[in-house]
């Protein structure tokens, strides 16, 4: 009888299928890990926009993951948006819990922002309670910038996410411009850079993708540096091989691509 490693998914539902829960169950799947996503928030969005955010109850929240953590043993968190402020606080209890019996479990906070086009998916206060607890937070430029404005570059506002009780800060660098996208990892061992071809075009849930993939890698065991060199290269491959739905983002092809098949 096989298992696999799981990963707790607290995040919304994208009718559009190209992010939110759906990139990430199909993104943990192709790293050998299974999701179990507990839905935060109902949104009314498209592949480019999102015209409504519905938060979940936060006792219905809670009950999700209740009967996930009364039966399952839990590898790894993955955390997009909470929906609201309530919902946060619920997480952060729950995951309180889960440290409990599991002091060192890896918790992967994708602070969700905004959509591509800019509109709004979440508040910083309501990702602030979530802050200290991740094992790594995953920003891109502009959600560094939102979450601390109190830094002017990158070095200074991933030291003030990791004074704020985040071991690892990994800002992706895909909003920047040049041929080149630069991703930074800022940690306890020092910094290092990875740097990708910038790919043509725009993308729904490359984030989720990325936030997801790490956080799988992280419950099959893998070391932080590992896991975020294996996440990145997943989620490149996926972006190359995406797809169209509709005029707009195109959807990244997460599902083809699984751990086996990455150089």
């Amino acid at each position: 009888m096989t298992s696999r490693p799981t990963v707790l998914v607290f995040a919304g539902a994208d009718p559009s299928g190209g992010a939110g829960i759906a990139a990430d169950i199909l993104a943990i799947a192709a790293q050998g890990a299974h999701a179990l996503p507990v839905i935060t928030a109902l949104t009314v969005q498209d592949n480019d926009r999102v015209y409504d955010v519905l938060p979940v109850d936060s006792s219905v929240v809670r009950r999700q993951a209740l009967a996930l953590m009364n039966k399952v043993a839990i590898h790894a968190v993955k955390l997009g948006i909470p929906g609201n402020r309530a919902n946060a606080e619920a997480i952060v209890d729950l995951i309180g819990q889960l440290r409990l019996i599991h002091p060192d479990l890896p918790v992967v906070l994708d602070p969700v922002l905004a959509s591509g086009a800019g509109d709004a998916l979440a508040r910083t206060d309501a990702l602030n309670p979530l802050l200290a607890l991740a094992t790594v937070v995953v920003p891109n430029l502009p959600e560094a910038r939102a979450l601390c404005a109190d830094g002017t570059n990158v070095a200074e506002q991933a030291a003030s996410l990791r004074a704020r009780g985040c071991a690892n800060v990994f800002v992706t660098g895909g909003h920047a411009e040049g041929a080149l996208v630069a991703n930074r990892w800022f940690g306890d061992d020092g910094e290092r850079v990875w740097s990708w071809p910038r790919l043509p075009g725009a993308f729904h849930g490359s984030g989720c993708t990325l936030a997801s993939a790490i956080a799988a890698r992280l419950a099959c065991g893998d070391r932080m540096e590992h896991a975020l060199d294996t996440a990145q290269r997943f989620c490149h491959r996926a972006l190359e091989a995406s797809f169209a739905i509709a005029e707009g983002q195109r959807i990244p092809l997460r599902s083809h691509f699984t751990l086996q098949r990455i150089p």
